[in-house]
């Protein structure tokens, strides 16, 4: 509706979880880096939380679309973590193509041994995700823990990735699930975008979208602030907002949404209420201490997919 208007050729700030639309900052990359190294050297446990908007199934579909690039990986998501134990065995193995209706949990659990010690064999790599994950109950939970003892001297048999909000992580503190605990060979935690990043992501979201970034700003940094202070730097509701307000700007005939525009579909959004006072933003978010937000980051994602290309043709 709007894009013509800005000169666009895509909606720039869609909800939807697209890997096109991948933006690298300093947290992401070191988050996908976990993830990605996790895997590749079979260490097994690799868990991720972050608030509800940080971009965690984002994250997860851009190491997806890296890892199907290769010959080698095998993987079953598990998106649903309200399961019993029984039925998220049922589930897991039904995904990676095993027969699973009407195995009892005894069976269940032989016929994903024998499944991943003959891939293991093969040198292959096969790979569990359950997202939602701080859903799950302490006893798929220990079950989980299970799994991740099945290895090889080599590594490994199955590589586990728990991904969820920070309830995840106090339920993994607990000291019922101590033992699980110490088996996470790489934690990670995504935290709210910066002023800073957040200027840098809305204008590499437009450019994705074919503004021409040597063009005047359609966002000015003062209306990224404000940005910025409704979405308390969380990308979901940056694209929500950014969407409305360029919506809202089009409709009257404004070339850039203003301060204005932003207060009134924050507002719309009931995000108002969320939005702390001006002067509790003298420190920036998303900032670990003594790390620079400056920092350009790495752009890890467009890095490996130049790799795995290059590799694409050595796996058997």
């Amino acid at each position: 509706m709007y894009k013509s208007f800005f000169k666009l050729n895509r909606n720039p700030f869609e909800l939807v979880s697209d890997p096109g639309c991948f933006v690298a900052t300093r947290h992401h990359d070191e988050a996908l880096a976990s993830l990605y190294y996790g895997v590749r050297m079979h260490k097994g446990l690799v868990v991720v939380t972050g608030e509800v908007g940080t971009g965690k199934t984002l994250l997860l579909r851009c190491l997806l679309r890296l890892l199907e690039e290769s010959k080698d990986i095998a993987y079953a998501y598990l998106f649903n973590s309200t399961l019993s134990p029984t039925e998220f065995l049922q589930y897991t193995l039904s995904d990676f193509g095993l027969p699973a209706s009407g195995k009892s949990k005894g069976e269940l659990l032989f016929d994903l041994n024998k499944y991943l010690v003959s891939r293991g064999t093969k040198q292959l790599t096969t790979m569990l995700i359950v997202d939602e994950a701080h859903h799950l109950s302490a006893e798929t939970l220990e079950e989980i823990r299970l799994l991740s003892n099945l290895e090889t001297p080599n590594g490994k048999l199955l590589q586990i990735m728990l991904v969820g909000q920070p309830e995840l992580d106090e339920k993994l503190d607990s000291a019922g699930l101590r033992q699980l605990k110490q088996r996470i060979a790489f934690r990670t935690h995504l935290l709210p975008l910066s002023v800073e990043e957040t200027q840098k992501y809305i204008e590499k979201r437009l450019q994705i979208a074919g503004w021409d970034s040597a063009s005047t700003p359609i966002f000015s940094p003062d209306v990224i602030a404000e940005v910025h202070r409704y979405s308390q730097g969380l990308p979901r509701l940056i694209n929500s907002i950014c969407e409305n307000a360029l919506i809202s700007a089009y409709a009257r005939g404004m070339q850039h949404p203003t301060e204005e525009v932003i207060e009134e579909v924050a507002a719309d959004l009931r995000l108002d209420f969320l939005c702390p006072p001006e002067d509790a933003e003298a420190k920036p978010e998303g900032q670990l201490p003594g790390r620079p937000a400056s920092v350009a980051p790495l752009n890890l994602y467009a890095t490996l997919q130049e790799t795995v290309g290059d590799m694409s043709g050595k796996y058997v």
